[in-house]
C-alpha cells in the first residue's frame, strides 16, 4: 500500500503549475501558479463567488490573469488549455516562474 502525500493532489489534477489556461465562462487567459486537490477557500467565499456551484471535491486552481493585476481561484471544470502559445502578461509571473518554454512556464524552485 502506498502512503498518500502531496502527489495525489497533482496526480488527479488535469492542469499543472505553469500551464496557461483559458476560462470557459469568463473568456480570459491566465497561468496556473498553485493547485488545490479540493476546494480550499471559505464557505462564505464559495457562496458569494462560485455562482455556478462547481464541485468542491475536484481540483481548484490559483491563476494569474493575463493583462490584469489580480489572481483568481477557479474550479477545474471552468478551465481548458490555452492553446495560443502566447505568454501571459502579469506582474507576478517572474515571482513564480523562471521562464517560458514550449508554451509552458518553468516554476521557480522553493528554497528556505
Amino acid at each position: 500500500m502506498v502512503e498518500e502525500s502531496e502527489e495525489p493532489a497533482t496526480a488527479r489534477a488535469r492542469f499543472r503549475v505553469g500551464q496557461p489556461v483559458h476560462h470557459r465562462l469568463f473568456d480570459y487567459r491566465g497561468v496556473i501558479f498553485d493547485v488545490d486537490a479540493t476546494f480550499g477557500a471559505s464557505e462564505d467565499w464559495y457562496e458569494a463567488m462560485a455562482r455556478s456551484r462547481p464541485p468542491k471535491d475536484k481540483p481548484w486552481y490559483h491563476v494569474l490573469v493575463h493583462d490584469s493585476e489580480h489572481t483568481t481561484y477557479v474550479a477545474e471544470r471552468n478551465l481548458e488549455p490555452d492553446l495560443t502559445g502566447a505568454p501571459i502578461a502579469h506582474s507576478l509571473v517572474e515571482h513564480f516562474f523562471t521562464g517560458f518554454e514550449s508554451g509552458l512556464y518553468l516554476p521557480r524552485t522553493r528554497q528556505n
